[in-house]
């Protein structure tokens, strides 16, 4: 598979990376992976297939423990990027975030524990604390570098402003944060700012969270706790909206003879060399559709045929309800 950098100084990765959230939660998507075993298989089908860039979190309920087990052995071909910062006894949506020095160096240790690793080569910092400096969240970071603990350091929805402040403290390698056709945001101030500081963007949830992969027609076809019932672009007529600008996407894919989710992830990969987008799956041939991405040749007609079918901002409804809304770019 393509390489790129993962920063102006940082490791090389593959252009496509896999998001390891859905091999933790129970309860997050319809069909999350619970059996260890499955988590392995899907885990080391991507790792032979080229792609060598894992992304969890100490929040994505046992993902760590499991990625863990499948890098036994492993460990030298994988690129492994964890995060911290988010914490579950919170008003906020039992989702607060906790940037302080001392949670950046517990946190680290215990990711290491579950991972069953001495090093963590990217670590991110996964919501911004309103209420602790970033400077002071980076200090402490930087120190986890000096320690040999971590190798490079990134920052999840951060503003353009942070990210500027975080960078002056340590290089920041990395910024995650949601990039689709469905959100084009980081296209106005974000990107800009992290070309000028040779720093990659990763982009989580590329597929608009199913809608630009055509998984599904309905709500009725989200699990029962699936959290994307209560996400806003799901909701009544913004579900039917976002449902038929997703199917304009699935027209042109057929002209281009690939899947929508190849298109989509091919058209991310067009942005530039600094953008790798991580979309997650518990399936082994979706897994397979979304490695086989990085091959959908894309000319500037095709571009200018998905520019027409999903124009930008065409997408309905925020991308998360009101009050993780709150943390997001900060």
């Amino acid at each position: 598979m393509e390489q790129r950098r993962l920063g102006r100084d940082g490791p090389q990765v593959s252009a496509i990376g896999l998001g390891c959230m859905s091999i933790g939660i129970a309860d997050v998507y319809t069909s999350s992976v619970q059996d260890d075993i499955k988590a392995i298989e899907l885990l080391h089908r991507a790792l032979d297939l080229g792609l060598n860039f894992l992304d969890t979190a100490n929040i994505y309920g046992d993902s760590e423990i499991k990625v863990g087990k499948a890098l036994v052995g492993r460990r030298d071909r994988v690129i492994l990027a964890t995060k911290f910062g988010i914490v579950t006894d919170s008003a906020v949506q039992d989702r607060g975030v906790d940037g302080t020095p001392e949670n950046a160096r517990g946190a680290c240790d215990k990711s290491l524990e579950r991972l069953g690793v001495e090093q963590i080569d990217l670590y991110y910092l996964h919501r911004v604390d309103p209420n602790v400096p970033i400077e002071e969240t980076v200090g402490a970071m930087a120190e986890l570098v000096g320690a040999g603990k971590v190798r490079y350091l990134g920052l999840s929805e951060a503003s353009p402003e942070t990210v500027r402040r975080a960078h002056k403290v340590h290089p920041i390698a990395a910024v995650q944060t949601e990039y689709s056709l469905f959100s084009r945001e980081p296209e106005d101030n974000l990107l800009p700012v992290l070309r000028e500081l040779g720093i990659a963007l990763v982009a989580y949830s590329p597929l608009g969270r199913g809608f630009l992969g055509g998984r599904f027609r309905s709500v009725a076809d989200l699990a029962p706790n699936d959290w994307r019932r209560g996400n806003p672009r799901f909701q009544g007529k913004q579900f039917e909206t976002n449902l038929s600008i997703a199917d304009h996407l699935r027209e042109v894919a057929e002209q281009k003879h690939c899947t929508p989710a190849q298109l989509a992830l091919a058209w991310l990969l067009r942005r530039q060399q600094d953008v790798i987008p991580i979309p997650g799956t518990s399936s082994l041939a979706r897994l397979e559709e979304n490695i086989r991405a990085a091959d959908v040749p894309l000319r500037e007609q095709d571009l200018d045929r998905i520019e027409h079918a999903l124009p930008r901002g065409s997408a309905a409804g925020e991308r998360y309800p009101p009050a993780m809304m709150k943390i997001v770019n900060g």
